[in-house]
């Protein structure tokens, strides 16, 4: 699919443009030259709208069985998967993951709304056991209201559907603001469910910046509930806005996950995981491995086979056959990467393989950067603290299996963990001492399982409410207690 798609914003179940007649221009990272998509650049007026239409079309959309809803999710479960193709290649050329990772990430969102769909038969409450005869107690799973949904530009289909599926399965209404880098994949979603039979105004979409759009929706009374993934600084902040009127919020920041490789690993099987979970994505992922903590020992060795993997690695186009990493989402955000890398030798770091822009032949006009592996690094360095978001691994020393859990305990973030090892006993104890929301034994630290709930702790998370799997619907809906006497 090529050619320039247009988009307009969803409000009250109609695709209009923004009343100030801006646009929003997005380029292919891989090729700056190509202009992949235009949107209306919305701002307040166009959010305020778009929170009246939610307020207006909830009580309809409430009133459904949830059967009812999750058969529109079903329906555009099947939409999303016969365009899988189609809407893959779109998201490579807005975003620039490679054409598999794509691939995948859209299916990942075919299934999430399927999932969810099938949930529905058996979303509500229980019954409980009562003290007394003739006397009945049972809850009731209800929905909250007005929810708002904002999204990052990294998972732009599967982050909005992992939000969006059981935020409408449990009858609540949505405004949705994507990320501005990359917001086509949300446009398409909303465009299945629309197809799917959704009621106006339950799901809407407006693209503009966070301080127009973004806060509209965290200082609006109308919004009950507000679910955000992005930088921690950011997420503070809305968070910080929500809890001044007793809003419920849902945070999931940012990550500097560690992978710890054991003395008794397979070295090889160490070396692939990280690979894949450092440079996988271009490094653009929550879930990233950015901190490599290997045992004295065995550094050498697999420091040696880590750098030959890297530098094997094919960076380009992700349409391109045969490539393994794209380019960085943005000049800014390639810019950035460049700049950690530069500190972390400035602060003493070994640059071991990469550290450079790709601009070259056909990389001449993308974002493109080398897989980069810093050495000699100690875990007080910026680059061990703090999240770079792109494809930079650095390495540090352990002396044995505790140091390297106060090493990796010893920053801030604690989203994903993950530790190579073939010893069971220390698999154990690091499922119990690591400070992380999702721990990975012998694989990757990216990479979640649909049905299993995800989030963080630390400054990773507001760590209240977890997403994925049939947990997700406790952030998006309350219990209400019944109790009836039928004795008399």
């Amino acid at each position: 699919m090529t050619g320039l798609k247009q988009y307009a914003n969803l409000i009250g179940g109609e695709w209009v443009p923004a009343t100030a007649n801006q646009r929003l221009e997005t380029r292919n990272p891989a090729d700056a030259r190509e202009i992949v998509a235009s949107y209306p650049l919305g701002g307040t007026a166009e959010a305020e709208a778009a929170l009246a239409a939610a307020r207006d079309a909830f009580p309809a959309w409430a009133g459904m069985t949830a059967v009812a809803r999750g058969r529109v999710l079903s329906k555009a479960s099947q939409i999303l998967d016969a365009r899988k193709t189609e809407l893959a290649t779109l998201l490579t050329r807005e975003e620039g993951k490679t054409l598999a990772e794509a691939t995948g990430e859209v299916q990942r969102a075919v299934d999430i709304f399927r999932f969810f769909g099938g949930l529905s038969y058996t979303w509500g409450g229980q019954t409980l056991p009562h003290d007394l005869p003739g006397n009945l107690l049972f809850t009731r799973r209800e929905p909250l209201g007005v929810v708002a949904l904002i999204t990052p530009w990294n998972f732009p289909i599967a982050i909005p559907a992992w939000k969006l599926a059981p935020a409408l399965l449990c009858g609540n209404t949505v405004v949705l603001k994507p990320a501005s880098p990359a917001p086509a994949m949300a446009m398409e979603l909303g465009a299945a469910l629309v197809e799917a039979g959704l009621p106006k105004g339950v799901l809407n979409l407006v693209v503009g910046e966070g301080r127009t759009v973004g806060e509209t929706l965290a200082n609006s009374p109308t919004v009950v509930a507000l679910s955000f993934t992005g930088s921690a600084g950011v997420g503070q902040k809305i968070h910080e806005q929500l809890a001044r009127r007793m809003a419920r919020s849902q945070m999931e920041m940012g990550g500097k996950n560690p992978t710890i490789v054991l003395a008794d690993a397979d070295l090889d099987l160490a070396v692939s995981l990280v690979i894949r979970a450092g440079f996988g994505l271009t490094g653009q992922a929550c879930t990233a491995t950015s901190r490599v903590i290997v045992e004295r020992g065995v550094l050498p060795a697999f420091t040696e086979k880590l750098v030959a993997k890297a530098a094997a690695l094919k960076v380009g186009n992700g349409l391109a056959p045969g490539v393994d990493m794209g380019p960085a989402v943005s000049e800014g955000q390639l810019a950035s990467n460049l700049v950690y890398v530069q500190g972390a030798v400035a602060q003493g770091a070994r640059l071991l393989f990469g550290g450079r822009r790709l601009n070259d032949g056909d990389r001449a006009h993308g974002w493109f950067m080398e897989p980069t592996v810093l050495g000699n690094v100690s875990p007080t360095m910026t680059i061990a603290c703090e999240e770079v978001f792109g494809p930079v691994i650095a390495v540090l020393a352990a002396e044995d299996f505790d140091d390297a859990l106060r090493i990796a305990n010893g920053v801030e973030f604690g989203l994903s963990a993950s530790l190579v090892t073939r010893d069971l006993k220390k698999a154990m104890l690091y499922a119990d001492r690591i400070e992380a929301g999702v721990v990975k034994i012998n694989q990757i630290s990216t990479g979640l399982a649909l049905q299993a709930p995800f989030g963080g702790v630390k400054r990773s998370s507001t760590d209240s409410f977890k997403e994925q799997g049939a947990g997700a619907v406790e952030f998006y809906s309350r219990l209400k207690t019944v109790y009836l006497d039928y004795s008399a």
